[in-house]
């Protein structure tokens, strides 16, 4: 008899993993919680006679290596397609790192890039585009304010003419950081104002949400980078949907973008959706976002970072100024 114990967030999710690799015919031993209480854990066995179809097929007879499962199954909870959980739980595996999340944060560096966004005025202008509603400006307002911080020359720019309150919902975080905001509904009048903007400033150009089905707006957004010969930068929600996610990436991909900015993440828990949208459209991770306070700004993503947020034991700090999450802590009965 095969006996193994798995470990989820919830005990639905326990038992999916269990199904997904002992199959229908699993019998469950024991229902808990791990010794930190923090997730659940069951014990399951299946018979070891004759194959077993759904068990995974590179296990063979053994038992699979610790990393190569913790890998896998904690991929396969966070929704990444299947091959490419298989791929990246193998790399992890071959790195013989006791230590889960190191193996894990190798098998993430060989598969996809890491490069943050550090905008400076030899760069080409950043140009942050994706979906409506992932958060292009609320970004664009965080990589200023970052630069403004620090003390670096930044100019900022609008194409989001047309929605209405997109120039305002910048400016109104212009205007604190004491910028100038440009506008440009088009690439002549975009290569205009960056021509305004001072030479030894970095440049950071919000763009409105276009629809990656649509030909014609991802043209015209295609166009206005290659006016001012600006990086598309990638803007994508966390937890959406593995394969829209990648088709979504591919269509940005097709007009030059190949960085990547992950907004959300401390309001989703499934990540497949960044591994399959960087792998499909081989777009680098750069920044992530885990609150829509600007002051917090981006945090770059780097593997090891990436890997923790992976694993069961992810944490997203909180990142509320103390006297508010003081305030909602006394307000909780």
């Amino acid at each position: 008899m095969r006996l193994k114990t798995y470990a989820a967030p919830t005990v639905q999710e326990a038992m999916a993993l269990v199904r997904l690799e002992m199959g229908d015919d699993a019998i469950i031993i024991s229902t808990g919680a791990t010794p930190d209480g923090r997730h659940a854990e069951i014990t399951a066995a299946i018979e070891a006679t004759g194959a077993e179809p759904d068990a995974n097929p590179l296990a063979g007879e053994e038992e699979p290596d610790d990393v190569l499962a913790a890998v896998r199954h904690s991929l396969i909870h966070h929704g990444t397609p299947a091959g490419l959980a298989e791929r990246l739980a193998l790399a992890a595996a071959t790195f013989g790192d006791p230590d889960t999340s190191m193996s894990l944060a190798g098998a993430l560096e060989s598969a996809f890039a890491f490069q943050p966004l550090r905008p400076g005025a030899t760069d080409r202008p950043l140009m942050l585009v994706g979906p409506p509603g992932v958060g292009k400006t609320l970004t664009a307002a965080k990589l200023l304010a970052r630069e403004v911080m620090a003390g670096r020359p930044v100019e900022a720019i609008s194409t989001d003419t047309r929605r209405a309150g997109g120039v305002e919902q910048l400016a109104a975080f212009t205007r604190i950081l004491s910028l100038e905001l440009r506008t440009a509904d088009s690439p002549r009048l975009l290569t205009e104002a960056l021509s305004q903007c001072r030479t030894d400033s970095a440049v950071v150009i919000d763009s409105p949400g276009c629809n990656p089905y649509n030909a014609t707006e991802m043209a015209d957004l295609g166009a206005c980078a290659r006016a001012v010969d600006a990086e598309p930068v990638l803007v994508l929600a966390t937890g959406g949907d593995p394969v829209e996610a990648a088709d979504i990436a591919l269509a940005f991909a097709e007009i030059g973008a190949h960085r990547m900015v992950a907004t959300r993440l401390d309001m989703a828990r499934r990540l497949g959706g960044l591994l399959a949208a960087a792998a499909g459209a081989r777009l680098g991770f750069s920044d992530f976002s885990v609150t829509p306070h600007v002051a917090d700004g981006l945090s770059a993503i780097d593997p090891v970072t990436f890997a923790r947020l992976l694993l069961p034991e992810r944490r997203i700090p909180d990142r509320r100024p103390a006297a508010r999450a003081s305030h909602a802590n006394e307000a909780v009965p």
